[in-house]
């Protein structure tokens, strides 16, 4: 048997097992989130011809489907504090783009189901919910709320491989802090007359994103929900 063969067999046999715990599960009326991952079945080749990384097992499409999708259920339920030094290239100042995660959803959480998969192009599509409890459904509450703009933009990073001494989940998340850069960014480029110093703020995700390689390099499309609560302009220095 081949291995595309091998992960439809996987998918149909993961997503039978996921559907059991979700009946098991008291769902009530709570609210839930849904998003798609997408999951290369074929290596990715980085410098030379050494494929990174390793054609992956059928254990390890799992793990990386539901650890890819609690990463974006928790940037869309808790999202990030963020402190933007825009920097100017004139004035000798660096840019920097600090986050900090507000919550973390882990990977086994039991609110996490998956609940379609399938095999096409050589990628494993899977649908995941998320069902949120009370406090998580305050909390998008307030994502929502009339003081949260929202922002859309791109980010980028490497495909990987041994020289940059990271695992897969790490640079994908890269890659989305990267685009939640840009998303700020963007955002201020459109409401500030003049370039501030410094923004400070609230960001989550507004969706999954959608990742592909180009050029050599990750890129992902992400759209986010942005609260900016201080602007320190370059004259207060």
């Amino acid at each position: 048997m081949d291995m595309h063969s091998d992960i439809d067999s996987m998918a149909q046999c993961f997503l039978f097992g996921a559907l059991m715990l979700a009946l098991s599960f008291p769902l009530n009326a709570q609210e839930v989130l849904r998003g798609e991952v997408r999951i290369e079945l074929e290596p990715v080749y980085s410098d030379g011809d050494v494929p990174y990384p390793h054609p992956p097992s059928l254990q390890s499409v799992q793990w990386m489907a539901l650890e890819e999708a609690a990463l974006f259920f928790s940037a869309m339920i808790y999202g990030w504090s963020f402190e933007y030094d825009i920097g100017e290239r004139a004035r000798g100042i660096a840019e920097a783009f600090e986050l900090s995660p507000l919550g973390t959803i882990l990977f086994g959480d039991p609110r996490l189901f998956a609940t379609d998969a399938q095999v096409a192009d050589m990628r494993l599509y899977l649908w995941a919910d998320y069902h949120l409890n009370e406090q998580q459904r305050r909390r998008m509450g307030m994502w929502k709320s009339g003081t949260v703009r929202t922002a859309q933009a791109l980010g980028h990073g490497p495909l990987g491989g041994p020289e940059h001494k990271a695992d897969w989940i790490t640079i994908k998340k890269a890659i989305l802090e990267d685009a939640a850069r840009a998303a700020v960014r963007a955002m201020l480029r459109g409401s500030e007359r003049n370039r501030p110093k410094t923004v400070q703020g609230y960001i989550c995700l507004a969706g999954f994103p959608t990742y592909w390689m180009e050029a050599g390099h990750w890129t992902t499309s992400a759209r986010f929900r942005v609260e900016i609560t201080e602007i320190l302009p370059f004259a207060a220095y």
